[in-house]
């Protein structure tokens, strides 16, 4: 069953809890007993942090999406076609994509929770801000009111500068973004320790493990647009310095 059709079936309400499980059960309902009729024919174990994790997509993209006072076609189609919503899906999508857009205010307590449920994997929390990122820059343009939103949200995810930019812009201005802020070093660094570093980011970031910590399959496309603006600006610096 695609992460779609999990969440759907009401398993996030039933095992999520806090503002992300309400949220949900405010749109799926009676559709939890549908989920637990059906669970123990699942063979990939417990969904509950991939489903936080698409949830908090949702919740999130659509109040920053409302943060500059308007939320357009080119933002929500975005959203329906980079995390892969099949038609059939696009619906229920929306519900609760609607239900979270309301207005700009009251995303800290998904933020929080989604903080406190990924606290020991920051890489995830980063591809999450990643997420927002695309969205944002759906319609063309960032509005402030959206890149403060990000930041504060980076905030609240305990997320350093360098994750910061790594999420936001190499999905806006990847040829311009500074690549050691990207790779997440000094400029005054040596050649072994940015080496090192990237090394590490390569790893941390890599889609199979990014999956396994909570990423659903259906985001990994995201996931390695991010992961080819790291390569490279690492080119980048290799180019610059002169080492392999």
């Amino acid at each position: 069953m695609s992460i779609w059709g999990k969440i759907l079936g009401g398993a996030a309400g039933f095992a999520l809890g806090g503002p992300l499980g309400a949220i949900l059960g405010a749109v799926a309902g009676h559709a939890v007993d549908r989920y637990r009729a059906t669970q123990h024919e699942e063979s990939d174990g417990d969904p509950t942090r991939s489903i936080a994790f698409t949830i908090g997509v949702i919740v999130l993209s659509a109040k920053m999406a409302k943060a500059d006072g308007v939320v357009t076609r080119d933002e929500i189609d975005a959203f329906k076609q980079v995390f892969r919503v099949p038609a059939n899906e696009a619906g229920n999508v929306s519900k609760v994509f609607n239900q979270a857009r309301q207005d700009s205010a009251g995303f800290e307590p998904y933020a929080k929770q989604l903080a406190g449920m990924f606290r020991d994997n920051p890489a995830v929390l980063e591809e999450l801000l990643n997420c927002l990122a695309y969205i944002a820059h759906a319609d063309g343009k960032i509005h402030p009111a959206e890149q403060k939103f990000m930041q504060d949200v980076a905030a609240i995810f305990e997320l350093d500068q360098a994750a910061f930019e790594r999420a936001t812009a190499t999905r806006f201005d990847a040829d311009d973004a500074d690549p050691y802020q990207i790779v997440g070093v000094s400029r005054d660094a040596t050649d072994e320790q940015i080496k090192a570093t990237y090394r590490k980011l390569v790893r941390e970031n890599h889609p199979d493990r990014l999956m396994a910590q909570g990423v659903p399959e259906e985001f990994i496309d995201v996931a390695n647009r991010k992961l080819a603006d790291i390569n490279a600006a690492y080119d980048r610096i290799q180019k610059e310095r002169g080492f392999n």
